[in-house]
Formats: structure tokens, C-alpha cells, sequence
């Protein structure tokens, strides 16, 4: 970043402990995701390769390199674990993610009939081998409205307690499910008792796959929450929005 005198929120350097930016890949053409890296690596603290296209994607592992020399953590999308469970194939869901190289996993029921409580009895079990990332919230917006507060609240304490590293805020790459409304708007009543409920904030990740969305929680929570579901090219916008550089935050982001 060019040097100024301008009074701009601290930022940290990666590796980052808050304002963490997780890119999502959903399956990039592998020149693009190299170039990316490259251009953005520095604002990029995670990447998730999306719903499962780890395994139809041919360079994976030349994806996955370049992560590596970049100093990137990466994990597979929380579906892949979804759809392993359904065959009863974890086992081969871990050993897929330890044979990758993979030191994050995601684990959640945003699709399947998984209780809350097995989730996070899944979380428990794997923490020992992976640094774990779960998610809270379900994809089906009709489901997904039936949630509570005190679901998502409850959720998301029992899964810091078996030892989640992160808990990730549903909202799809569409923005429009789990923490959104079917219209995009955040849930701001779930969020502020989420925030309200004693959570550390840092152990939150909440998908942001859109500027408004974005801005909203740069907006409630400053410069260094952590977003997720981040597209490539709008990683730069992310950070321009973090650091009161774009219109929407300028008079916010102090």
C-alpha cells in the first residue's frame, strides 16, 4: 500500500488474527486463481475451494501450491463434508483432506438432516488433526427463515465449545440465505444477538459475498471483521471498504 499521511484503521499483516478476508473460489480457471493470488495474495488471509469442486477440478494441486508458497491457509467447502457424511465416508472425506495438504476443514449441516449437536461432536472429534472451521445456518431459505435467534446463538456457542477455531455465518455466494433474508437484507435482529450473546467477534466469520453486505458489517463492526465468501476481484473493493476508502464507509471506518 502507498504511504501516506492519511489516518487510515490499523491493519495487520497477514497472518492476520482479525479482519480476515476469506476468498471463495468457485472455480476459477487456474491462470486466473495464480494471478490473483499474485496481484491480491497480501489482502487474502483463506480460501475455500466452494461446495465440491476440489475434486472435478484438474489443477488442484497446482491451485493448492500456490496457496503454499503464498503462505495461504485453504480448505474445501463445507458441502464436500455434507456429501461425504450422507455416503458414511468421512473417514475417506479426512483422508482426502489430510493427502491434499489440507490444515483447515470445514464442517457443516447447512444442507443435510445433521443435528447441531452432531456437528459439533464432529467439530470435537477433528480437532486434534485440523484446524476447524464450522458454519451455522442452512442454505434452504424456507428452513432457514424457521431459525431462530436463540438457534443461531446456541449453534454457535456449541461449536467454540468443541473447539471450532471459526464459526462461519451462513449466507451463501448468493448473499440471500442464512444470516440474509431472501431479499439479501442482513438478519440485523439475529446479528445483534449474536454480538449481544457474549461470542468473541474474532471467532466469527460472516459471508459477505456482496458490497452490501460487505459494508454493513464493516460498517457494525470496523476494519477488522472477519469476512468470507469474498470473490477474487472484489477483494481490493473489501479492503478499500475496511480502510474508509470507498464512499459507502469514508465517514464510518475510523
Amino acid at each position: 500500500m502507498i504511504d501516506t499521511r492519511l489516518e487510515l484503521p490499523e491493519r495487520a499483516m497477514a497472518p492476520r488474527a482479525r479482519g480476515r478476508t476469506m476468498v471463495i473460489d468457485p472455480g476459477l480457471f487456474t491462470a486466473r486463481f495464480e494471478d490473483a493470488i499474485d496481484s491480491v495474495g497480501e489482502y487474502i488471509d483463506l480460501v475455500k475451494f466452494g461446495w465440491g469442486t476440489a475434486l472435478v477440478t484438474k489443477d488442484i494441486k497446482r491451485k493448492i501450491d500456490v496457496l503454499r508458497s503464498a503462505g495461504i491457509g485453504f480448505y474445501f467447502g463445507g458441502t464436500l463434508f455434507e456429501r461425504f457424511a450422507v455416503d458414511g465416508l468421512l473417514d475417506d472425506w479426512r483422508g482426502l483432506c489430510h493427502t491434499m495438504g489440507a490444515s483447515f476443514v470445514e464442517v457443516s449441516n447447512g444442507t443435510i438432516a445433521m443435528s447441531d449437536r452432531e456437528k459439533s461432536s464432529w467439530v470435537a472429534r477433528l480437532v486434534d488433526e485440523f484446524t476447524v472451521i464450522s458454519e451455522v445456518g442452512v442454505k434452504d431459505s424456507d428452513r432457514s427463515e424457521a431459525l431462530t435467534a436463540d438457534d443461531w446463538v446456541g449453534a454457535i456457542h456449541q461449536d467454540l465449545e468443541a473447539g471450532a477455531y471459526l464459526v462461519t455465518t451462513e449466507a451463501r455466494e448468493s448473499g440471500r440465505s442464512g444470516i440474509c433474508s431472501r431479499d439479501g437484507t442482513p438478519r440485523q435482529d439475529i446479528v445483534e444477538q449474536i454480538l449481544s450473546s457474549g461470542v468473541d467477534a474474532e471467532k466469527l466469520l460472516f459471508e459477505a459475498p456482496n458490497k452490501e453486505l460487505q459494508t454493513y458489517f464493516v460498517r457494525r463492526l470496523g476494519a477488522s471483521v472477519n469476512l468470507g465468501n469474498v470473490a477474487a476481484d472484489d477483494v481490493i473493493a473489501v479492503e478499500t471498504l475496511r480502510l474508509g476508502l470507498r464512499s459507502d464507509t469514508l465517514l464510518t471506518a475510523r
